[in-house]
């Protein structure tokens, strides 16, 4: 032992315990884990001019395009994910359409109104 090592104090030992921290799986990272198809709306988009425009911004795993190609959206060898998931998102729409107007049909009470028209003679007739 040298003459100044006595003096020597060494510095105190900190622990510090670190927590890995949790990363919280997204719908999307449990769904493809369990290797369910899976789909979501990240964002949607009016244009303020015409507010009858407007787009979906949407995300998917690989076993829901799977899925719509097996259900017959793929049309071309050359058709992109994204090909396949608007030909798919279109026909939603498009079913959603037909449904509202169905349902309004059905409620329209103009709809089962029959117009009779009856000949009163000289050319002329009566409609009711």
């Amino acid at each position: 032992m040298g003459l100044f090592d006595r003096f020597k104090k060494k510095p105190p030992e900190v622990k510090v315990e670190s927590k890995p921290k949790k990363v919280e799986k997204t719908a999307k990272e449990i769904a493809t884990e369990k290797g369910e198809p899976w789909v979501t709306i990240l964002s949607m988009e009016v244009d303020p001019n015409n507010i009858q425009n407007g787009a979906f911004e949407l995300d998917w795993n690989d076993k829901f395009i799977a899925n719509l190609i097996r259900a017959g959206y793929r049309m071309n060898p050359k058709d992109t994910d994204a090909d396949i998931v608007d030909r798919w998102f279109t026909t939603v729409c498009r079913n959603v359409v037909l449904e509202t107007y169905e349902q309004y049909q059905a409620m329209d009470p103009e709809r089962d109104r029959v117009v009779k028209t009856r000949n009163i003679g000289d050319g002329r007739s009566e409609v009711s």
